[in-house]
This record gives C-alpha cells, structure tokens and sequence, in this order.
C-alpha cells in the first residue's frame, strides 16, 4: 500500500526511477487520497517521456502589453507605426469580452460581437484595421507557443477605396493655393510617386542631383519603408529635380548663417520644420487640408469633387504611369509594392493599347520562308551523271 495515514490525513510514498517520492494529499480520505497519488504517479510519468502539460493562455491584456513592446523594439524608428499600432490595441481592448478573457478563450463568435458592435459607430475600414491587428496579434501568440489555435478573422468588404486622380488643370489649380513645404512635397509625390512618409523621411544625403555612371537623370534613394521592396531608387525628373535645387540652394544659405550660431546645427532632412526635425504628416494633413478645402463664411468648401487626400497625389501619379503604357512590373518596382497585384490596379488596358501590342508583336516577328531546294528535271540529272563517267 503506497498511501498511509499520519494524524487526520493520508500521505503518498512510492519509487520513481529509483528515487523515493512523498508528500501529503491533505485528505482524509482514502479513496480521494488514491486518485491524487495515480494523479501525481501520471504526471511524473508525463515529465519523464518529455510530455508537458499545457501551460494557460494569458490574458488578453497582459498578451497587448507584450505586443506593443514587440512592435515598439521591432519599428523603434517607425513611431508612426507603433502610434498606429497603441491606437488600435486601445480600441481593442475597450471591448469588455476581449480584455478580460484569456486568448485561447476568444474565437469566431468573440470576434464577431466586437465587429458588431464597432460597425455600429465607425467605417469598414477602421474596423478592418483593428481586426488586422488583433490578426497579427494573435498570429505572435502562437509563435511564442502562448496559444495552440489562431482563430479565422474575416476582414469587412465595402471599404471605401480612395483612387482620385488629378487632372493636369486640377493640379495647377491646388498647387497654386499649396503653402510651403506642401507645395514641395506634392510636387515630388507627383514625380516620384513617394509615399508621404518617405517623403517627409527623405535627408539630403538621399539625393542626388547630378546623373552619375552614364545615367540620363539624378535620383533619390529611399532606404526604407513598409516592407523591403519599398526600398528602391526613383529617377528625378526635371520639374522634381528643379524644386530639390531650389531648396537646396535655400538650406545651404540657412547652413551659412546658421555656422555664427553653435547651438543650432543644420537640418538633415529635405522638409525640415522649425526645430530641425523631419516635418510631420499630421502637420501636412492640417496645410492640405486648408489648401484643398479652404474656410468660406465658416465652412469649408473644397476646391472640386472627389475624395481627395494627401495619398491621392502617389496614386495620381502611377495611375499615369499606366496611362503612358508602363507595365505592372516596372510601377511594382518604381512604388515599392510588396505585390504585383497591387501595382495591376494602374493598368487598364484599351481596345486600342490591346491592337497597338499585336501590332508590336507582329513587326518584331521575323518570319523566316524557307524555299525548297530546287530539283533538276530526271532526263538532265541522268545527263549530267553520264557526262561524268565519260571523264572519268
């Protein structure tokens, strides 16, 4: 007998691989006192043959802290993106069933009550975010083996897409009402293609005015962004190129009376503010805004129809690249898309685009006739065969 009772309650004692295993159940019972020591004689079992049992899920809130400290040493030079990401971990956890629930215990049905209840008061792609987030969030829970099952999350559909394209007139119109530095920036956003971020981002070791190495135009590198592709260099063109020497001539002029005071240095970046420090996009969002759709009598009224955004001078200009005939490969790599399905939005091939490529595929084809060999008639043939064996 393995269990024995010492005073009010039953005690274990048995042999495990040799060692001498004893401790009290605290019953006094003898049958509960039993199925605690087969309960401890398993476990030992378990742990010899390398089996662990589960540890528990933490709880959602305590996971969120250990994801914004993941994001926050991952993109310590995004704060935009760790803003991004606090902003959406706060909404996500002011849903009562997701805060206080461990993650194993949030499923399909959890998910779909925060949809819910977030659909009620916001768009489809603010929720869309935030579902993109708890997606990833969770995703990193299971690499870290804290949770055995990623439940499936449905994004929403009818998100607004914003695709506004400028008009050549509509551009003179919004660049004449754009203050300094947006007119500079929507400039280069219109001849690059930039993401506003990488703009803003952009120091002046970054470009290179000049054509080197045979090249027919300058450029500028963008070292990093959104993914690895983003990284990429951009030729300048000539209106791009006139707008960066013009601001240049006017930071080195600012670099010579700034040398009289040690205290300042001079900005690195291209689109500096007043502290030196890279010009912020909420701050270029406010001048946009401000130019698109100035004040009337109190209320603002835009300049023309459409949903038109800071991002709309990017997509304005690979939406002509398209228009110009460049294919999706070469915007993929002018954009810095991660996907070629991306970049396929800017192509909408016409009727005639489709008849000029099988005109091309036609004139680049060389076609090749082969003639037969020519065959001299019988009687001559046999002629000539006879001719030589006389001389022979």
């Amino acid at each position: 007998m393995s269990i024995f009772k010492r005073g009010n309650v039953y005690w274990y004692h048995f042999l495990f691989n040799g060692d001498h295993i004893q401790a009290s159940t605290k019953q006094g019972n003898p049958r509960t006192a039993r199925q605690i020591e087969a309960a401890r004689r398993t476990a030992l079992a378990k742990g010899d043959a390398g089996i662990r049992e589960p540890k528990a899920s933490p709880e959602f809130r305590d996971l969120a802290k250990r994801f914004l400290a993941h994001v926050e040493t991952r993109h310590e030079n995004k704060p935009q993106t760790v803003a991004f990401y606090a902003a959406k971990l706060s909404r996500l956890l002011d849903y009562l069933p997701f805060a206080s629930a461990r993650i194993d215990r949030i499923d399909e049905g959890t998910i779909e009550g925060y949809v819910v209840a977030r659909r009620a008061s916001v768009e489809p792609a603010t929720v869309n975010r935030e579902l993109a987030t708890l997606r990833r969030m969770l995703r990193l829970a299971y690499e870290w083996r804290e949770l055995q099952r990623v439940p499936r999350i449905r994004l929403l559909t009818g998100e607004r897409m914003r695709d506004f394209v400028l008009s050549r007139e509509q551009e003179k119109t919004y660049l004449a009402a754009c203050p300094q530095p947006l007119r500079d920036v929507a400039i280069l956003m219109l001849e690059s293609g930039l993401r506003i971020g990488e703009a803003l981002r952009m120091e002046w070791t970054d470009v290179t005015l000049d054509p080197i190495h045979g090249s027919r135009f300058g450029f500028i590198r963008v070292r990093e962004g959104k993914s690895k592709n983003a990284r990429r260099i951009i030729p300048l063109t000539d209106r791009a190129a006139a707008m960066l020497r013009h601001r240049k001539a006017e930071a080195e002029a600012e670099v010579a009376m700034l040398r009289r005071d040690e205290k300042r240095k001079p900005a690195p970046f291209v689109f500096a503010n007043r502290e030196g420090e890279a010009y912020l996009g909420t701050s270029l969002n406010h001048l946009h805004r401000d130019a698109f759709a100035p004040k009337v009598d109190g209320e603002r009224v835009p300049m023309f129809a459409g949903d038109f955004v800071l991002h709309s001078l990017r997509h304005t200009m690979l939406t002509r690249l398209g228009e110009s005939g460049v294919d999706a490969f070469t915007i993929m790599r002018i954009a810095g898309h991660s996907s070629i399905v991306v970049s396929q939005r800017y192509i909408h091939p016409t009727p005639e685009a489709v008849e000029r490529a099988f005109e091309r595929l036609q004139l680049s084809a060389k076609v090749t006739v082969i003639q037969p060999k020519r065959q001299l008639p019988a009687t001559v043939s046999a002629t000539v065969k006879r001719r030589a064996a006389v001389s022979h």
